[in-house]
């Protein structure tokens, strides 16, 4: 997942950075090179759910 995904939700930078922060995930990291879904969700925010099936519906659709 990216920050494409992030913006595909329409969910704002700023919010996703303190969300990264409340989860103690590492924001560079995740700018630089994503992070999987799975991390995400492990979290057990809700948020998460929409952002993590659009990554994975474009990764589906790229094969």
């Amino acid at each position: 997942m990216t920050m494409v995904h992030i913006r595909q939700a329409r969910l704002c930078a700023r919010g996703a950075r303190a969300f990264f922060l409340r989860y103690g995930l590492d924001w560079t990291g995740f700018l630089r090179d994503g992070i999987p879904a799975d991390e995400l969700e492990a979290t057990g925010d809700a948020l998460t759910a929409r952002v993590c099936a659009l990554a994975r519906e474009e990764a589906a659709a790229r094969g």
